[in-house]
């Protein structure tokens, strides 16, 4: 058997309760009876698990793999591993193509990232995500029982990202915060043409823009393409800077919404994303409302 690398390759580490609706037996879990939770699983080791918040992100990006596989996702999970039983069943009843799987029974799995070179980690579990992200490896927390609207593009693969915490540092975003809009405008303005340190996501956006341009290259060999968005509370002038650090990055953004603190769920709406990416909850809160949503527990605005 030929030796099997995770080089070159877009790596998702996802909980399983990120993956599939495990929401009622998530509150057995946390009472702290972990006998009891794990019976429930074992009791249910037949039955598929419905989708979850990242179930429909997570079937289109193993749709890249038509061909050759450039995409391989990784179940991370604080379950048991006889729990784990039922994340690969239910893998398999939903046709999704999942092969490796981490169960820890109770112990934080992150640790794992880095041997898995991940791309990025879904987790429901705030503190998983928070040690992820500390450890350099993009990552947001799921929210959960979030409403799966059907997609009008079955063959694309589409991304919003907020920009300042996530794709950008928050560099700027500690201007606002401390110092307050008119600041904030006359910083980024003086230093449209530095651009910004990277964010947490952005080898993930660097990741993704690889892929779209080799789908873009084979267009008749893929079934599924990529398509991301920049959407931020900045507004002109401030939205030089952003566009100008993504020119010097040589990354592509595909659409960019400057919306100068307007609700950006009702912008989401039209972009119909598979996921959105924000670090500040009150934008994610709007979010979840439309599409499934990560925070990115990241940034002045999660200090606390």
């Amino acid at each position: 058997m030929p030796k099997f690398t995770l080089e070159d390759k877009l790596v998702v580490a996802i909980s399983s309760r990120a993956l599939f609706d495990f929401e009622e037996e998530n509150r057995v879990f946390e009472t702290g009876d972990l006998a009891q939770y794990e019976a429930l699983q074992r009791s249910r080791l037949e039955t598929p698990a419905k989708p979850g918040v990242a179930f429909g992100l997570i079937r289109k990006l193993l749709a890249l793999n038509a061909g050759e596989q450039r995409v391989e996702v990784v179940i991370l999970s604080r379950s048991d591993p006889i729990s784990g039983l039922r994340a690969f069943h239910s893998c398999r009843e939903h046709g999704l193509a999942i092969e490796r799987g981490v169960f820890t029974r109770g112990r934080s799995p992150f640790a794992y990232l880095k041997p898995l070179r991940a791309s990025l980690f879904l987790s429901a579990n705030p503190h998983d995500v928070r040690d992820a992200l500390a450890a350099g490896f993009p990552a947001a927390r799921v929210l959960p029982e979030t409403p799966r609207a059907a997609s009008r593009y079955a063959d694309e693969i589409r991304i919003a990202f907020d920009g300042d915490a996530v794709l950008f540092s928050d560099e700027a975003e500690r201007i606002f915060q401390s110092e307050g809009l008119g600041a904030f405008v006359g910083h980024e303005t003086q230093k449209k043409d530095s651009p910004l340190p990277g964010g947490p996501l952005k080898p993930l956006l660097a990741a993704l823009n690889k892929l779209q341009r080799i789908a873009d290259d084979n267009e008749s060999k893929s079934p599924m393409h990529i398509r991301t968005a920049l959407v931020t509370a900045r507004s002109a002038p401030a939205h030089e800077r952003a566009i100008r650090t993504l020119m010097a990055w040589d990354i592509e953004i595909d659409e960019a919404m400057f919306l100068g603190g307007l609700d950006k769920g009702e912008f989401l709406r039209e972009f119909e994303p598979d996921f959105f990416f924000d670090d500040q909850i009150r934008h994610c809160e709007s979010a979840r409302v439309v599409t499934a949503t990560g925070h990115v527990l990241s940034g002045i605005a999660n200090a606390s």
